[in-house]
Protein backbone atom coordinates (compact mmCIF):
# COMPACT_ATOMS: atom_id res chain seq x y z
CA UNK A 1 0.00 0.00 0.00
CA UNK A 2 2.75 2.39 0.86
CA UNK A 3 6.42 1.92 -0.77
CA UNK A 4 8.53 3.50 2.19
CA UNK A 5 8.12 4.07 5.95
CA UNK A 6 8.04 7.38 5.25
CA UNK A 7 4.96 7.80 3.44
CA UNK A 8 3.06 5.38 5.89
CA UNK A 9 4.15 7.68 8.29
CA UNK A 10 2.46 10.30 6.99
CA UNK A 11 -0.63 8.54 6.92
CA UNK A 12 -0.64 7.64 10.78
CA UNK A 13 -0.51 11.34 11.14
CA UNK A 14 -2.26 12.56 8.65
CA UNK A 15 -5.06 10.66 9.78
CA UNK A 16 -4.37 9.98 13.27
CA UNK A 17 -4.77 6.42 13.35
CA UNK A 18 -2.49 6.22 16.72
CA UNK A 19 -2.68 8.26 20.12
CA UNK A 20 -0.16 7.89 22.58
CA UNK A 21 -1.75 8.10 26.22
CA UNK A 22 -0.40 7.43 29.91
CA UNK A 23 -0.71 8.82 33.34
CA UNK A 24 2.31 9.24 36.00
CA UNK A 25 2.06 9.89 39.53
CA UNK A 26 4.67 10.75 42.18
CA UNK A 27 4.33 9.99 45.62
CA UNK A 28 6.28 10.87 49.43
CA UNK A 29 8.63 7.72 49.49
CA UNK A 30 11.18 6.23 52.23
CA UNK A 31 13.62 3.72 51.81
CA UNK A 32 12.82 1.06 54.80
CA UNK A 33 15.38 -2.18 54.43
CA UNK A 34 14.87 -3.06 50.76
CA UNK A 35 11.72 -1.93 50.28
CA UNK A 36 10.54 1.19 49.22
CA UNK A 37 7.20 2.50 50.92
CA UNK A 38 5.02 5.14 49.13
CA UNK A 39 2.73 7.47 50.78
CA UNK A 40 -0.65 8.93 50.16
CA UNK A 41 1.04 12.80 51.36
CA UNK A 42 3.71 13.84 52.84
CA UNK A 43 2.11 14.92 55.87
CA UNK A 44 0.36 11.67 55.95
CA UNK A 45 4.28 10.07 55.70
CA UNK A 46 5.53 12.51 58.98
CA UNK A 47 2.40 11.69 60.53
CA UNK A 48 3.33 8.06 60.94
CA UNK A 49 0.37 7.12 58.45
CA UNK A 50 0.48 3.45 56.74
CA UNK A 51 2.07 3.26 53.66
CA UNK A 52 -0.23 3.32 50.48
CA UNK A 53 1.90 0.85 48.79
CA UNK A 54 5.38 -0.66 48.72
CA UNK A 55 7.98 -2.04 46.20
CA UNK A 56 10.48 -4.54 47.34
CA UNK A 57 13.71 -4.05 45.58
CA UNK A 58 16.53 -7.37 44.77
CA UNK A 59 20.33 -6.42 45.73
CA UNK A 60 23.51 -7.13 43.78
CA UNK A 61 24.22 -10.75 45.27
CA UNK A 62 26.85 -12.07 42.75
CA UNK A 63 30.42 -11.53 43.95
CA UNK A 64 31.99 -8.86 42.34
CA UNK A 65 35.62 -8.82 41.42
CA UNK A 66 36.41 -5.03 42.45
CA UNK A 67 35.47 -2.75 45.60
CA UNK A 68 32.32 -1.80 43.38
CA UNK A 69 29.23 -1.51 46.03
CA UNK A 70 26.14 -4.30 45.61
CA UNK A 71 23.40 -1.87 44.26
CA UNK A 72 20.06 -2.37 44.70
CA UNK A 73 17.12 0.45 43.72
CA UNK A 74 16.35 1.24 47.06
CA UNK A 75 19.70 2.87 47.65
CA UNK A 76 18.16 5.63 45.81
CA UNK A 77 15.72 6.98 47.82
CA UNK A 78 16.44 8.42 51.39
CA UNK A 79 15.39 6.25 54.63
CA UNK A 80 12.76 6.73 56.72
CA UNK A 81 15.03 7.44 59.60
CA UNK A 82 16.90 9.81 58.10
CA UNK A 83 13.67 12.38 57.68
CA UNK A 84 14.50 13.60 54.70
CA UNK A 85 11.91 14.30 52.61
CA UNK A 86 11.78 11.98 48.90
CA UNK A 87 9.86 10.98 46.51
CA UNK A 88 9.30 7.94 44.15
CA UNK A 89 8.03 8.69 40.66
CA UNK A 90 6.13 6.19 38.00
CA UNK A 91 4.65 6.22 35.01
CA UNK A 92 2.83 4.15 32.29
CA UNK A 93 2.77 5.30 28.47
CA UNK A 94 0.98 3.80 25.75
CA UNK A 95 0.64 3.88 21.26
CA UNK A 96 -3.09 3.14 21.25
CA UNK A 97 -4.21 2.08 17.42
CA UNK A 98 -1.49 0.02 16.43
CA UNK A 99 -3.39 -3.09 16.76
CA UNK A 100 -5.88 -2.27 14.56
CA UNK A 101 -3.44 -0.81 11.68
CA UNK A 102 -1.80 -3.87 11.89
CA UNK A 103 -4.96 -6.33 11.46
CA UNK A 104 -5.56 -4.13 8.72
CA UNK A 105 -2.51 -5.28 7.04
CA UNK A 106 -2.44 -8.50 7.82
CA UNK A 107 -6.25 -8.73 5.69
CA UNK A 108 -3.94 -7.24 3.06
CA UNK A 109 -1.39 -9.66 3.30
CA UNK A 110 1.12 -6.82 3.68
CA UNK A 111 3.82 -7.63 5.75
CA UNK A 112 5.90 -4.88 4.96
CA UNK A 113 3.61 -2.22 6.60
CA UNK A 114 2.73 -4.73 9.02
CA UNK A 115 6.05 -4.67 10.02
CA UNK A 116 6.89 -0.69 9.45
CA UNK A 117 3.86 0.09 11.77
CA UNK A 118 4.52 -2.01 15.28
CA UNK A 119 7.79 -0.37 14.50
CA UNK A 120 6.81 3.20 14.39
CA UNK A 121 4.34 2.66 17.12
CA UNK A 122 7.24 1.04 19.26
CA UNK A 123 9.48 4.35 18.45
CA UNK A 124 6.70 6.73 19.84
CA UNK A 125 5.81 5.41 22.72
CA UNK A 126 9.73 5.64 23.84
CA UNK A 127 9.84 8.96 22.64
CA UNK A 128 6.77 9.86 24.82
CA UNK A 129 8.37 7.70 27.70
CA UNK A 130 11.78 10.01 26.99
CA UNK A 131 9.72 12.99 26.77
CA UNK A 132 7.64 12.43 29.79
CA UNK A 133 10.70 11.56 32.23
CA UNK A 134 12.57 14.46 31.23
CA UNK A 135 8.99 16.98 32.06
CA UNK A 136 9.33 14.97 35.51
CA UNK A 137 12.98 16.32 36.09
CA UNK A 138 12.43 19.54 34.96
CA UNK A 139 8.65 20.21 36.06
CA UNK A 140 6.51 17.44 37.76
CA UNK A 141 9.44 16.60 40.05
CA UNK A 142 11.35 19.53 39.05
CA UNK A 143 15.28 18.91 40.69
CA UNK A 144 16.74 19.73 37.51
CA UNK A 145 14.59 22.85 36.65
CA UNK A 146 18.17 24.18 35.11
CA UNK A 147 18.08 21.17 32.65
CA UNK A 148 19.28 21.67 29.25
CA UNK A 149 20.27 18.84 26.97
CA UNK A 150 20.49 18.42 23.46
CA UNK A 151 19.17 15.23 22.18
CA UNK A 152 22.43 13.34 21.52
CA UNK A 153 23.10 14.00 25.08
CA UNK A 154 19.72 12.87 26.29
CA UNK A 155 20.41 9.62 24.35
CA UNK A 156 24.13 9.38 26.46
CA UNK A 157 21.75 9.80 29.16
CA UNK A 158 23.86 12.78 30.66
CA UNK A 159 21.12 13.41 33.15
CA UNK A 160 20.43 13.12 36.69
CA UNK A 161 17.96 10.04 37.69
CA UNK A 162 17.19 7.21 36.68
CA UNK A 163 13.72 5.17 35.15
CA UNK A 164 14.49 1.67 35.18
CA UNK A 165 11.60 -0.36 33.58
CA UNK A 166 10.39 -3.35 35.33
CA UNK A 167 12.07 -6.88 33.65
CA UNK A 168 15.37 -4.87 32.43
CA UNK A 169 18.40 -5.20 34.32
CA UNK A 170 18.11 -3.16 37.24
CA UNK A 171 14.59 -3.77 38.33
CA UNK A 172 14.32 -7.59 36.49
CA UNK A 173 10.95 -8.49 38.41
CA UNK A 174 7.46 -7.91 36.56
CA UNK A 175 5.52 -8.18 39.89
CA UNK A 176 6.24 -4.50 40.85
CA UNK A 177 4.29 -3.89 37.98
CA UNK A 178 0.92 -5.00 39.94
CA UNK A 179 1.56 -2.21 42.69
CA UNK A 180 2.40 0.43 39.97
CA UNK A 181 -0.45 -0.66 38.17
CA UNK A 182 -2.58 -0.05 41.73
CA UNK A 183 -1.08 3.18 42.45
CA UNK A 184 -1.24 4.77 39.21
CA UNK A 185 -5.43 3.20 37.93
CA UNK A 186 -3.24 2.78 34.72
CA UNK A 187 -6.05 0.50 33.12
CA UNK A 188 -8.71 2.98 34.58
CA UNK A 189 -6.88 6.18 33.57
CA UNK A 190 -5.58 5.32 30.53
CA UNK A 191 -6.60 2.30 29.12
CA UNK A 192 -3.27 0.36 29.70
CA UNK A 193 -3.16 -3.25 31.08
CA UNK A 194 -1.45 -6.00 32.06
CA UNK A 195 -2.34 -9.29 31.27
CA UNK A 196 -1.77 -12.50 33.44
CA UNK A 197 1.91 -12.52 32.82
CA UNK A 198 2.36 -9.04 33.42
CA UNK A 199 2.91 -8.31 30.19
CA UNK A 200 1.66 -4.74 29.15
CA UNK A 201 -1.26 -3.42 26.83
CA UNK A 202 -1.18 -2.34 24.43
CA UNK A 203 2.09 -4.23 23.04
CA UNK A 204 3.40 -0.72 22.29
CA UNK A 205 3.47 0.54 26.07
CA UNK A 206 6.61 1.32 28.48
CA UNK A 207 6.31 1.77 32.45
CA UNK A 208 8.79 2.37 35.00
CA UNK A 209 9.88 3.72 38.17
CA UNK A 210 12.07 7.50 38.71
CA UNK A 211 14.46 8.08 40.77
CA UNK A 212 15.89 11.53 41.26
CA UNK A 213 18.56 11.00 43.13
CA UNK A 214 21.55 12.31 41.56
CA UNK A 215 24.11 9.21 42.05
CA UNK A 216 21.17 6.89 40.76
CA UNK A 217 22.79 4.69 38.01
CA UNK A 218 21.37 1.72 36.19
CA UNK A 219 23.18 -1.97 37.24
CA UNK A 220 22.38 -5.49 36.85
CA UNK A 221 21.12 -7.36 39.47
CA UNK A 222 22.38 -10.29 37.97
CA UNK A 223 22.49 -14.23 39.44
CA UNK A 224 21.13 -14.05 43.47
CA UNK A 225 21.11 -17.07 45.87
CA UNK A 226 18.43 -18.80 47.69
CA UNK A 227 18.58 -16.92 50.66
CA UNK A 228 17.90 -13.87 48.95
CA UNK A 229 14.91 -15.63 47.16
CA UNK A 230 13.01 -16.05 50.20
CA UNK A 231 13.36 -12.87 51.99
CA UNK A 232 12.19 -11.37 49.02
CA UNK A 233 9.05 -13.47 48.77
CA UNK A 234 8.30 -13.05 52.80
CA UNK A 235 8.91 -9.54 52.30
CA UNK A 236 6.44 -9.62 49.10
CA UNK A 237 3.68 -11.53 50.33
CA UNK A 238 4.45 -14.38 47.35
CA UNK A 239 5.68 -17.84 48.44
CA UNK A 240 9.45 -18.96 47.08
CA UNK A 241 7.98 -20.93 44.56
CA UNK A 242 6.53 -18.50 42.69
CA UNK A 243 9.49 -15.94 43.38
CA UNK A 244 11.65 -18.97 41.73
CA UNK A 245 8.97 -19.33 38.83
CA UNK A 246 8.90 -15.62 38.01
CA UNK A 247 13.37 -15.25 38.54
CA UNK A 248 13.93 -17.89 37.02
CA UNK A 249 16.97 -16.59 34.69
CA UNK A 250 18.11 -15.16 37.54
CA UNK A 251 18.61 -17.55 39.87
CA UNK A 252 22.43 -18.61 40.51
CA UNK A 253 21.26 -22.20 42.02
CA UNK A 254 18.97 -25.56 40.94
CA UNK A 255 15.56 -25.36 41.85
CA UNK A 256 15.45 -29.53 41.78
Amino acid sequence: MFADAQALLKDLVDNQRLSLRGVVGIFPAARVGEDVEVYASEEGKEGGEAAIGKFCMLRQQQEKESDEAYFSPADFVASKESGHKDYLGAFAVACFGAEEEVARYEALNDDYNKIIVQALADRFVEAFAEALHREMRVKTLGYAPEEELDPEDLLKIKYDGIRPAPGYPSQPYHTEKVMMWELLKARESAGIGLTESLSMTPASSVSALVFAHPESQYFAVARIEKDQVEEYAARNGMTVDEVERWLAPMLNYDRG
